[in-house]
């Protein structure tokens, strides 16, 4: 078995893979501190209520965009669960080539995401993760990280509404009935759910007009991915499991059986 980690702005989340199999997922916030010991006891617990032992652990790899949450997690997984992770940054095989000016730049979620897109869906596709950004990502038919957008997620949105405004309340993001909404939480809502609709669905144009790609596949994934890949016929597909998926390819990759 496999433990894969996506370290997230908001969230770190798990999975233990079996094979190609995801059989399990779950995960804690990223934004609170914690020692190497609370991530331990957390990561050897959620295991075990999830039937996981943890001598059936093999090897562990973690992607992450929270450089200040890895010393303590690396430790943990290394005292508790006796593995040394595979961590996804430059030297790691992939097998997607970047070819942006500044390919460090990119995020390690982002790499993983294309690796499993390009595997999953072939190319050229556009890659999109409802996160705490919304961000879309180019892999060409070769197999090349040609282009990112990053744009504010829903939920900071929705948060800048609530917190620089002194008269509208914190709402849970969700889609209206209508569009024309007629009081304060509904309005909040339409704007923010259909604003997001708006905004993927003309990025996308202008990346199918601007390639010439017109059998570009389009690939949501992303907590809050299935709110919008619902309301638009430009996204193909929805895979929630994208990232998990990648890890694991990553790791096959670099890990001689």
């Amino acid at each position: 078995m496999v433990l894969v980690c996506d370290v997230g702005n908001t969230n770190i989340n798990f999975g233990v893979y079996e094979k190609d199999e995801l059989l399990v997922k779950f995960k804690i916030m990223s934004k609170m501190p914690r020692t190497s010991d609370e991530y331990g006891v957390w990561l050897r617990e959620l295991l075990e209520l999830n039937n996981i032992k943890l001598e059936d652990i093999e090897g562990c790899i973690v992607a992450s965009v929270v450089p200040n949450v890895m010393h303590s997690l690396t430790n943990a997984i290394e005292r508790y669960i006796k593995r040394t992770p595979l961590i996804v940054g430059p030297g790691i095989k992939t097998g997607i080539k970047i070819i942006t000016e500044a390919p460090k730049e990119i995020g390690a979620d982002r790499i993983v995401d294309a690796v499993a897109a390009y595997d999953v869906y072939g190319g050229p596709v556009l890659v999109i993760d409802f996160g705490t950004a919304t961000t879309y990502d180019l892999i060409t038919a070769k197999g090349e990280f040609a282009a990112g957008i990053t744009a504010p997620g829903i939920k900071i949105s929705a948060k800048a509404l609530w917190e620089d405004t002194a008269k509208l309340p914190e709402i849970e993001i969700k889609k209206p009935d209508s569009i024309l909404a007629e009081e304060t939480i509904t309005s909040m809502q339409a704007g923010l759910v259909y604003g997001q609709i708006g905004q993927t669905e003309y990025i996308i144009k202008k990346v199918m007009e601007e390639t010439g790609y017109k059998d570009l596949k389009v690939v949501a994934t992303g907590g809050l991915g299935s709110i919008v890949s619902d309301e638009t016929d430009m996204i193909q597909v929805y895979d929630r499991n994208l990232t998990m998926y990648g890890l694991k390819l990553i790791y096959d990759k670099n890990v001689k059986k």
